[in-house]
């Protein structure tokens, strides 16, 4: 749990910091919603505002056509558009004008009035109709002179056009159209945009007259952009559907690329007709929060997080230590109770092994000389075997090493090439010390007997393990010294040596004595377990003295 305690500090720190972060975005996005919203709020009601004054203009123009009569040549109605400064203060209008409606037998009484207000001929065009009634242009004045040759177009003829002034007529309200490709009568350029149609009040219409009926036309692109991108310009991305958004309903849809993600719509109704409007920020939109505040908060809580799970690791790696430390140091006093009780037993063995050697050697000697020369060079191979011990700090000792020092205190420092071969093999305690003393006694009778001491190339050591490395095998072969013979009776060293492997290894040893000289195999098992059960059942009964 400790371990796990920087992990959850972490974790949870991390948590608070992402929610913060979250949080803080999410309020922020909420934030420049809304002030999006307000932006696209404004910009419909420039569109309202705008669209309410040409309503109001058209109420004008009838309330003055009333009082003509609903009879105004071109030349009145040019000066009355002339006085409107349409150019500034109706941008967007394309131009206001009238119809007049009458059955479509009347066509000439159409095409006379036509004279009379504007001073020209003009043919009812389409001139086949199948509608009873016709509503032909009788008078218009337009922003742009050359669109004076729509004069005579007979909408009647469009079903967009007829649907929206027999709407207009019933309701006595203004109507507009929907989408309409404007231009097609004068043959010009097109472009799309939409009417509305007011009927005059015809009180006063003399007899003989046509219904009038008053329009005005407005370009699309002019309008909006004119609304929208006046001083102060709004930055939305406007695109106008007339009635649901679909491809073939757009309206406008403005140069200024969208930028981001937020969207918004609004419905409008237009004079009878219903819009609907998408918006979008542009660049030039200003969010009222920064973005960078959220990644800082996230930022902060992260590194927030990683110090306090470091600071917990910090403090979990001191109190381990600490731990750690007072364990160390009880273990160090138990290993040093162990290890002095070990040196204890260890010297009580040396010392009892001392003692039995030296009344075995004492019991084979002829004199002090011989007994002094001998329990010398026994001692020796006994310090050299803990000499290696001591070297690797009482765990392990190479064979080989084992083997070189012990022949070297007989046959000489250098040992010939050749004369040991055999892998690295590691020994215990137990096993150096039994082998040592093995080795000297084997070593110190072919030095007496065999032709060491003259051909130290007569003797070949070669060891291996064996049976998947649990066995070592050992081969002392002594060659050259003629026909040899089993002794008839074993000194203490041979005794020595069989104790060691037999009782001590729990091993075997075999000697062999041929015409060609003598070969001794030793097997000792490498399983200390095996080891140390043979040794402790060999010790209680030892081994009689030589």
């Amino acid at each position: 749990m400790k371990k796990l305690f920087p992990i959850i500090a972490f974790l949870a720190v991390a948590a608070a910091g992402v929610a913060t972060a979250v949080f803080a975005y999410l309020a922020a996005e909420e934030a420049n919603r809304i002030k999006f919203e307000a932006t696209a709020d404004e910009a419909v009601n420039r569109i309202e505002s705008r669209l309410v004054v040409y309503l109001s203009l058209l109420r004008a123009t009838d309330a003055y056509f009333s009082t003509q009569g609903g009879d105004v040549p071109a030349a009145e109605f040019k000066a009355y558009f002339d006085g409107l400064h349409a150019e500034t203060n109706f941008e967007g209008l394309r131009g206001i004008g009238m119809l007049g409606m009458a059955g479509a037998k009347d066509t000439a009484l159409l095409e006379s009035t036509i004279l009379r207000l504007q001073g020209i001929e003009k043919v009812i065009r389409p001139e086949q109709t199948e509608n009873e009634w016709r509503a032909p242009i009788v008078l218009y004045e337009p922003l742009v002179r050359p669109e004076m040759s729509g004069l005579g177009f007979d909408m009647f003829s469009d079903p967009e056009r007829r649907e929206t002034i027999l709407s207009a007529i019933d309701t006595d309200e203004p109507r507009a159209t929907g989408k309409l490709l404007l231009g097609q009568a004068t043959g010009g350029e097109i472009w799309p945009g939409f009417l509305i149609f007011s009927a005059v009040d015809d009180k006063r219409r003399m007899p003989g007259q046509p219904t009038s009926i008053l329009f005005a036309s407005f370009r699309a692109d002019d309008l909006f952009r004119m609304i929208l991108d006046k001083f102060p310009a709004l930055p939305v991305h406007a695109q106008v559907f007339d009635g649901e958004i679909a491809p073939q309903n757009l309206l406008f849809k403005a140069e200024k690329p969208a930028y981001g993600t937020l969207v918004t719509t609004r419905q409008l109704l237009v004079a009878g007709r219903p819009w609907t409007i998408e918006f979008r920020p542009t660049a030039e939109f200003t969010r009222p929060t920064s973005q960078t505040v959220p990644i800082l908060l996230g930022v902060f809580g992260l590194l927030l997080a990683v110090a306090i799970a470091l600071l917990q690791r910090y403090q979990a790696r001191a109190y381990e230590a600490m731990s750690q430390l007072q364990e160390n140091a009880e273990k160090s006093l138990l290993d040093k109770d162990l290890m002095l009780q070990e040196m204890k037993h260890r010297i009580k063995n040396s010392i009892a092994r001392v003692l039995a050697i030296a009344r075995q050697t004492a019991a084979g000697s002829a004199d002090m000389a011989e007994f002094s020369e001998s329990f010398s060079a026994r001692l020796q191979a006994m310090a050299a075997s803990q000499d290696m011990l001591t070297r690797s700090r009482w765990q392990k000792a190479e064979m080989g090493e084992l083997l070189r020092i012990e022949l070297s205190q007989a046959f000489g420092k250098e040992l010939p090439e050749g004369m040991l071969n055999g892998p690295k093999v590691l020994m215990s305690e137990t096993a150096t010390q039994a082998l040592g003393l093995t080795f000297h006694e084997l070593a110190t009778n072919a030095l007496k007997y065999g032709e060491v001491a003259r051909s130290p190339d007569t003797l070949k050591v070669t060891w291996g393990l064996r049976q998947g490395g649990s066995v070592l095998w050992l081969s002392w072969r002594e060659t050259g010294t003629g026909s040899v013979g089993q002794p008839e009776k074993s000194g203490f060293g041979t005794k020595l040596i069989d104790m060691n492997i037999t009782r001590e290894l729990n091993g075997r040893i075999k000697r062999t004595f041929s015409e060609d000289g003598l070969q001794i195999e030793i097997l000792i098992p490498l399983d200390e377990e095996k080891t140390a059960g043979a040794k402790a059942k060999n010790r209680a009964r030892p081994p009689k003295e030589a």
